[in-house]
């Protein structure tokens, strides 16, 4: 399989993701309210817990892609987040974090998804992969900004939102770029935006609950 996409389709597949995802994006009440502040310290944490078990099932679908032709090029180490999730669930819940979380309905219906999807099939990884990251290097970089401002973290509390040695603006160019290269059919094109509406769907389903909690 060639890695060089139909010249006709170079541009197509970023625009034809970003048109869907404009179309399906909305704004959350509770990542509002935790971005001003209005909420308590244990609801950041408690959406710091259902992010671990996000990416505890998406990482691992990494490796096991890792050898695809077209899902290797989107496995990039200095993305990686689970040991920063990590260090933030310690500083919020203490050294027994992980006997303290659980993940909501949600959450569980969410990473039931990405295991179905992202382990064995290029497209179905990627549109995880990227609806996950690029959001964190997007928005993702709006929220660590306001919650350390409305929290007051120093340093602890807050990394999973720090990429280090990452531009977030250069690296979303160049992931854009090789989305454009892959060499997906229109028919495999439409399987992979399908996908990322998809997670986007249960990305916010995960935050309406939370909201439902604590709002």
């Amino acid at each position: 399989m060639s890695l060089t996409a139909d010249p006709s389709q170079t541009r197509q597949l970023s625009w034809r993701l970003r048109e869907r995802t404009q179309l399906e994006s909305r704004r959350s009440a509770f990542v509002d309210l935790l971005a001003a502040g209005a909420l308590p310290m244990a609801a950041y944490a408690e959406l710091a817990a259902q992010h671990w078990f996000i990416y505890e099932t998406l990482e691992p679908a990494a490796s096991a892609m890792a050898d695809d032709p077209v899902a290797g090029r989107f496995v990039f180490p200095e993305l990686v987040r689970l040991p920063a999730l990590e260090a933030d669930l310690r500083f919020l819940y203490g050294p027994r974090w992980q006997s303290r979380i659980t993940a909501l309905p949600a959450t569980t219906t969410y990473c039931t998804r990405i295991r179905s999807a992202a382990f064995d099939r290029a497209s179905g990884f990627v549109a995880h992969h990227c609806t996950r990251y690029l959001g964190d290097l997007s928005g993702g970089q709006w929220l660590g900004q306001a919650v350390v401002q409305a929290y007051g973290f120093r340093g602890e509390g807050h990394r999973f939102f720090v990429f280090d040695g990452v531009d977030p603006g250069m690296f979303r160019a160049h992931y854009r770029d090789r989305l454009n290269a892959a060499p997906w059919s229109h028919a495999e094109q439409d399987a992979f935006i399908d996908e990322v509406s998809a997670a986007y769907r249960l990305n916010v389903d995960v935050l309406d609950e939370l909201g439902r909690i604590w709002s």
